[in-house]
């Protein structure tokens, strides 16, 4: 069964969560000058999910060049995840209006939302790991003045989830809203291999 929500909301207030990724990992050779935030932003992912693949380092905070370190590759994911983005900036150009850019701190956020609707057994925008959408953008450090959420499950492709947003009015209104300049597309999948589908939009201050 394929089903969606949205939410349309301003801003509001903060802590912060925890994800494992599990996903195939990928091997890094610390370089000179490198740290664990270098690492993640090399590789579009958060550092909780590099510590959690990486129990041998009991100081993140201390790595050394030469070292290996472990990271989860979620490339497959983030290739759907991508192109839910592309999909989502044809519309709108379609409709006038500029593109959203890509902010992968608020992919992470999404997926994790993803995630928890599988963890948790629900489908809703208000999370009983996280709270509201805002609470729990501000917990990962995101600022914004104005955000919004759609959420599906069920869709199978980046094709057939836009499909089914662009034609819902709810839906459709967030991803051709102007005030938002900025989206992150979270994706997850269950045991059964059921997508769960997150898009978030903000305007930072």
């Amino acid at each position: 069964m394929k089903k969606m929500k949205i939410v349309i909301f301003s801003a509001l207030l903060l802590l912060l969560p925890y994800y494992e990724a599990k996903a195939q990992e990928i091997t890094y050779t610390v370089k000179p000058g490198d740290s664990m935030w270098k690492i993640a932003v090399k590789y579009e992912i958060g550092i909780s999910e590099i510590i959690s693949a990486n129990p041998q380092i009991k100081n993140p905070s201390n790595i050394y060049p030469g070292q290996i370190v472990k990271v989860p590759n979620i490339n497959d994911i983030k290739t759907f995840e991508n192109e839910v983005i592309r999909l989502v900036n044809v519309q709108r150009s379609k409709s006038g209006l500029p593109p959203l850019k890509t902010n992968w701190q608020l992919s992470r956020v999404a997926r994790y939302k993803s995630q928890d609707m599988i963890n948790k057994n629900y489908f809703s925008h208000q999370s009983p790991t996280y709270g509201s959408p805002f609470n729990m953008i501000e917990n990962f450090g995101i600022k914004f003045s104005a955000a919004g959420e759609n959420i599906a499950k069920g869709q199978r492709t980046p094709s057939e989830v836009m499909n089914g947003w662009m034609n819902s009015p709810g839906h459709r209104s967030n991803i051709l809203n102007p005030t938002y300049t900025v989206i992150g597309v979270g994706l997850a999948k269950d045991k059964a291999g059921t997508c769960y589908w997150t898009q978030m939009f903000i305007k930072p201050y």
